[in-house]
């Protein structure tokens, strides 16, 4: 416990799913959250809780694909903390269309919320992080390494987001910001429970630990990134995928 006290962390996406599970595994380890989210009545809830156990956390209407919506969510950040310890950039859309069938609209609403909310997320934590170093976090798929068929956008985002990582962390480690990756695997959360139920004997065969993964497993490994127990690791990805990745 208290691995993170004190910090202040912003992780978006924060309403459900794997958002949700860091954002109050982090309030548990002592952090004060900013958590985000388009879904603004999803987000309070789960600071709501936050706040019942007892935590610290903020809750904020946030479109990750908006640069001014990051400077409203960046500038209250700098006003009640005046800096940034963890940004965690877990917002993201997952749209599954055959490459063939792929037209440029869906294209670029992927990269705009995928990708482009990713770099917007870097420069503004960058700026908070320079004068104190920090952590950065970024959740990819193990798409971005393996690739998966009938979903180009996505796979090609993923990647995008694995390169963007790597170079960022060539760039600022000399103010001493990490920035890691994170490859989730195939996670069971509210919205993918009807799937991955109906193909639990599938992933059974093709996952080497045979079960689906939990959104708090995937929370654990964003953690061990944003804690001085990874100070030495950065520009990595790190698959959270039950040793899917190793075949």
């Amino acid at each position: 416990m208290n691995r993170l006290a004190e910090k202040i962390i912003l992780v978006t996406g924060a309403g459900s799913g794997m958002g949700e599970a860091t954002a109050l595994m982090a309030a548990r380890e002592g952090a004060i959250v900013v958590a985000t989210d388009i879904n603004e009545e999803a987000v309070r809830a789960v600071v709501k809780q936050i706040l019942l156990e007892g935590g610290q956390a903020y809750a904020l209407h946030h479109d990750v694909s908006s640069r001014e919506s990051w400077q409203d969510v960046t500038d209250m950040i700098k006003r009640e903390f005046n800096r940034l310890d963890v940004l965690v950039n877990n917002a993201g859309v997952a749209l599954s269309t055959p490459f063939l069938e792929q037209d440029e609209t869906d294209w670029s609403r992927i990269f705009n919320i995928n990708v482009n909310s990713v770099l917007l997320g870097m420069q503004q934590a960058i700026h908070l992080m320079q004068e104190t170093g920090g952590s950065i976090v970024n959740i990819a798929s193990i798409s971005a390494i393996s690739g998966m068929a009938g979903a180009g956008g996505y796979t090609a985002s993923k990647g995008a987001i694995d390169a963007v990582t790597r170079a960022a962390a060539v760039d600022y480690g000399k103010h001493n910001i990490r920035v890691n990756a994170v490859y989730p695997g195939y996670i069971e959360t509210k919205m993918s429970a009807p799937s991955m139920t109906a193909y639990k004997d599938y992933f059974e065969q093709v996952i080497p630990l045979g079960h689906v993964g939990q959104a708090e497993e995937v929370a654990h490994a964003v953690l061990f990134l944003a804690t001085d127990e990874a100070s030495h690791i950065s520009g990595v990805g790190l698959p959270v995928d039950g040793g899917v990745t190793a075949r």
